[in-house]
């Protein structure tokens, strides 16, 4: 446990000390809030949605998390070519350990991400329906970064450079995002489209999100905890696996 926590706390130190990505990170998502949320917040109103606003702020939190969380995977790269994981991988203690370590800490930052990104909602004119929303919220916010935290590890654990990490991430992560209903309702889309954001894990995070903090649903509650909770199993495993198979 000492060891897990050594390594939580030097993520927390990494990210803490990196202004300048704490500032790129949340450039996205206020653009998109800001850009979206006041530019088709007219349309979507005048279609019958309501405050574009609300329905978009759970999404953009959600992404935020889910772009924080993956792209921690590439520190895995980084401190390869630069030795640094050497030095962690020869010490007395199990690559389980060292991994869950690290993904722990990159799902507390990706969380932390998160709820900077809500505060900045509200900014922008976002209430969520009850603040009792915020703990269901933020334990949905740490699920999804495990999930996607943990993803990245396993990613970044079969990879050797970090051109083909990022090229992998746009790949993947681009329509996981765009397809998990986090711009748009899910409601009524085609059913070759509805059956895609069914596969996909940040759908049931999103969803989870709507619920906690607007009281909107379309899988309900216990049904995006239950997935997000195996889902996350599985690809911690996946990753503990591929990450004890790293040649240093």
């Amino acid at each position: 446990m000492q060891t897990i926590y050594i390594l939580w706390l030097r993520q927390l130190k990494r990210y803490s000390r990196s202004r300048a990505r704490i500032i790129g990170s949340l450039a996205q998502p206020l653009l998109f809030l800001v850009a979206l949320g006041f530019g088709f917040g007219p349309i979507y109103q005048k279609a019958g949605g309501g405050n574009y606003i609300q329905f978009l702020a759970p999404g953009i939190i959600g992404m935020s998390v889910l772009f924080t969380a993956v792209f921690t995977g590439i520190e895995i790269i980084w401190d390869r070519q630069f030795g640094f994981l050497k030095e962690t991988m020869v010490a007395p203690v199990t690559r389980l350990k060292i991994m869950f370590g690290r993904t722990l800490g990159g799902a507390t930052v990706a969380t932390i991400q998160g709820v900077v990104v809500f505060l900045l909602s509200l900014i922008a004119g976002f209430r969520p329906v009850s603040w009792l929303g915020l703990f269901p919220a933020m334990l949905v916010m740490f699920l999804t970064a495990l999930l996607f935290t943990a993803l990245g590890t396993a990613i970044a654990s079969t990879l050797d450079d970090m051109q083909g990490f990022q090229l992998i991430m746009n790949f993947v992560i681009m329509p996981v995002f765009f397809l998990s209903g986090a711009l748009f309702p899910l409601d009524g889309l085609p059913p070759v489209i509805m059956l895609v954001a069914r596969f996909d894990p940040l759908s049931y995070g999103i969803d989870g999100l709507r619920w906690a903090l607007i009281g909107l649903t379309h899988f309900g509650f216990g049904q995006d905890l239950a997935i997000l909770t195996a889902v996350t199993a599985v690809l911690l495993a996946v990753g503990s696996y591929l990450f004890s198979k790293i040649e240093i």
